[in-house]
C-alpha cells in the first residue's frame, strides 16, 4: 500500500490560512485533511465548506480529503462536494442512514470513508467496508489537536486490515515521528499529522523524516 501523509489544517495558522495551505502543499505531503466540527458531535467549533473551496482556489491540485465530525453530515454533503471535496468522511456514530449518506458522497463524485472513534467497537464499522473506499480510525478523541496518541486503537487497524487488505486505513490523532511507525505496522498507510507538522520550521523535512522512517 503507499503511504500517505496528510496535514490536518485545523494545526494551521489560521491568520494565514492560504500560506499554511501552500507549505503544506510544497511539503511533499500528498493530500491536505480538512476536520470540519461542529459543536454537538465534537466539544469545538472549526471551519465549513468556504475553507475546503479556499483551500481548492489556493492550491488546485492538492487532494482534499473531508473530514465530517458532524451529528447530521448528510445535511451538508453536497455543500462540502460542491466545494471540492474530494474525499468525504463521516463518522458511524453520526446520527443518519449510513449505507443511504455513503452511496450518496459517491454519487456526488465523491469518495466515501467512514470514521469510527476510540471508544467505538471496531465492529460497528463492519457492514460498511464494501462501501468505502477508506476507513478512519480516531488516535484521540475528536474535537481538539495536540491530543496523546491512544495507542489502544491500534489493533482496530490491524482489524481492518486482515479483512480488506487493499483498503485504505488512516489514523488521524497525536501522530508524529514515533507513533506514525507504530500506526504503519499495525497496518495503516494513511497517515494524519497536525501539530506535529504545522510546528516544524521545514515541513518538508519532517515530511521526509516521516516517510523514512515508515519505510523501515
Amino acid at each position: 500500500m503507499k503511504l500517505e501523509i496528510l496535514p490536518s489544517l485545523l494545526a494551521a495558522d489560521f491568520g494565514r490560512l492560504s500560506d499554511e495551505i501552500l507549505r503544506a502543499e510544497a511539503s511533499g505531503a500528498d493530500a491536505l485533511h480538512l476536520d470540519i466540527m461542529d459543536p454537538h458531535f465534537v466539544p469545538n467549533l472549526s471551519f465549513g465548506p468556504d475553507v475546503v473551496a479556499l483551500s481548492r482556489r489556493t492550491a488546485p491540485g492538492f487532494y482534499r480529503n473531508v473530514h465530517l465530525m458532524m451529528s447530521r453530515p448528510d445535511l451538508y454533503l453536497e455543500k462540502f462536494a460542491a466545494a471540492g471535496a474530494q474525499t468525504i468522511q463521516i463518522h458511524v456514530e453520526a446520527d443518519c442512514d449510513l449505507h443511504v449518506e455513503l452511496a450518496r458522497i459517491r454519487s456526488l463524485g465523491v469518495k466515501p470513508a467512514i470514521v469510527l472513534n476510540p471508544e467505538t467497537p471496531v465492529e460497528r464499522i463492519a457492514p460498511y467496508l464494501d462501501e468505502v473506499d477508506e476507513v478512519l480510525v480516531m488516535t484521540v478523541h475528536p474535537g481538539y489537536g495536540g491530543q496523546k496518541f491512544i495507542a489502544d486503537c491500534l489493533p482496530k487497524v490491524s482489524w481492518v486490515r486482515e479483512r480488506r487488505p487493499g483498503l485504505d486505513i488512516m489514523v488521524d490523532g497525536g501522530v508524529n515521528g514515533d507513533t506514525a511507525v507504530e500506526s504503519v505496522k499495525a497496518g495503516a498507510n494513511q497517515l494524519v499529522a497536525g501539530s506535529y507538522l504545522f510546528r516544524q520550521s521545514d515541513m518538508a523535512a519532517a515530511v521526509a523524516d516521516m516517510r523514512r522512517r515508515c519505510a523501515c
